[in-house]
């Protein structure tokens, strides 16, 4: 009889939540038509509402992980897109030029991010999945038949980030209406690890095939997997709630407080170099002949490997005690085994390197968005500032890997490596003088 009782109760929960998750449509369908209207809670100002589980926000968490696989997963794997560029159609450009492809595509992601922010809160989050959606696939497609420099850059650079941009928003805003506190770390580090998922995938998939079939059905391969893993989200992302108030795209008193001025400065020079071994790595062990030619282009993907692991771990510990706490550590330890990659000319030390640099890194892309949450005064302005945020921070990736490019061509990779932790050593200590001046000098206490 109780067996009978308890699955009678299991199915019906199961009824309750598949009744939510069509009411969350109707509601989203509603909000698209009338954002101002009365019935719509502020979700991020009303935390004690946020189911913090449940089929449907797990299902966030799903949507939001093929988003992060299709953004950030994109962008890890340009190296081998990059690679293949220098050694084939572009060998008569600098790599310092061919660097500003993934450059510019990164920026555009976080950039346009900041700008569609507002969209989102104007309860247009179904528009920009179906354009961001869109112009990720188109924008591969186009890649495969482009051939010139600017063929490329419209294709992978403009129309890939943009569409990155439409997508990276939302991700973020979904998953703060459904889970609060701890389980929002873990909702963020679990959807996060699908950009480490992604940037591994890819560049497998296209150095397999690309010699059997050649770059341009290899590049149309990768827009189908695209295509499939950003239907997914398409269908399970449903928007809960929307804020009572639009958002502003620039909060001016945001920079008048030292705590996330400095933030943003040390995250901005950490970004400078920490992608530098993402786009390098395979260049350096051909060029070094450290490994076989073969197995140089599966660097990225062990490196893109253990970011999988350093997007979910750190993000757990972080939820006890504290962002800052964990990411200066993590921010450091990267920096130093950037320097390490100098002395790594055996196959076993370079993969050795290459698994906890990915590991350590992982942990910036997946903590320091968030460390704009944590140091907001109000969860009135957390979008705007996290939008500033990340505009003001990807002019490191935008200038890194050019920068990179160059070092590389006048001293080679020794100063390469050189620059790329340094930067990241530098922007760690900011980031402690942003702890600093947000929570005190007590080392335990929980920031």
């Amino acid at each position: 009889m109780s067996s009978q009782h308890s699955k009678s109760s299991s199915f019906s929960g199961t009824e309750k939540e598949f009744s939510h998750f069509s009411t969350i449509e109707l509601n989203s369908d509603e909000s698209h038509r009338s954002c101002d209207s009365s019935d719509l809670e502020d979700g991020p100002s009303n935390p004690h509402d946020i189911p913090n589980g449940g089929l449907v926000a797990w299902l966030q968490v799903l949507g939001a992980f093929f988003l992060w696989f299709n953004t950030w997963g994109l962008v890890n794997a340009y190296g081998s897109f990059g690679t293949y560029y220098e050694l084939g159609p572009l060998h008569e450009y600098p790599a310092s030029t061919i660097a500003w492809i993934g450059s510019i595509q990164a920026y555009l992601m976080l950039f346009t991010g900041a700008l569609t922010g507002p969209l989102f809160d104007a309860g247009h989050f179904r528009l920009l999945l179906i354009v961001g959606s869109s112009l990720i696939v188109l924008g591969m497609a186009t890649t495969s038949v482009s051939t010139k420099l600017w063929q490329i850059m419209l294709s992978q650079a403009f129309a890939i980030g943009i569409g990155q941009g439409c997508l990276f928003s939302p991700s973020l805003a979904v998953l703060s209406t459904y889970f609060s506190d701890k389980r929002f770390f873990i909702a963020m580090g679990l959807a996060a690890a699908g950009s480490g998922l992604g940037g591994t995938i890819y560049p497998i998939v296209f150095h397999t095939l690309e010699p059997k079939l050649g770059f341009a059905a290899t590049t149309r391969v990768i827009a189908y997997i695209a295509a499939g893993t950003l239907l997914i989200s398409n269908m399970v992302i449903r928007v809960r709630t929307l804020p009572t108030q639009r958002r502003q795209i620039f909060d001016m008193a945001a920079w008048k407080e030292p705590a996330f001025t400095v933030y943003v400065i040390g995250s901005m020079i950490a970004f400078l170099g920490t992608w530098t071994p993402f786009v390098y790595i395979e260049v350096y062990a051909l060029e070094y002949e450290i490994t076989s030619k073969q197995f140089a282009f599966y660097l990225l993907p062990i490196i893109t490997a253990g970011s999988i692991f350093g997007r979910v771990g750190p993000n757990l510990i972080a939820a006890r005690i504290g962002l800052f706490n964990v990411v200066i550590p993590c921010v450091t330890i990267t920096g130093i085994l950037a320097f390490c990659f100098i002395v790594a000319k055996t196959q076993e030390s370079l993969i050795a390197v290459s698994c906890l640099y990915g590991f350590f890194s992982g942990s910036i892309v997946s903590i320091i968005p968030a460390l704009g949450v944590s140091i907001s005064p109000s969860r009135a302005v957390i979008g705007t500032r996290i939008g500033m945020a990340c505009a003001t921070i990807g002019l490191g990736l935008l200038a890194g890997t050019p920068v990179s490019g160059a070092i590389l061509s006048h001293h080679g990779f020794p100063a390469t490596w050189a620059f790329s932790g340094t930067v990241a050593l530098l922007g760690a200590c900011f980031l402690t003088a942003a702890r600093v001046l947000h929570g005190g000098w007590i080392l335990r206490r929980k920031i």
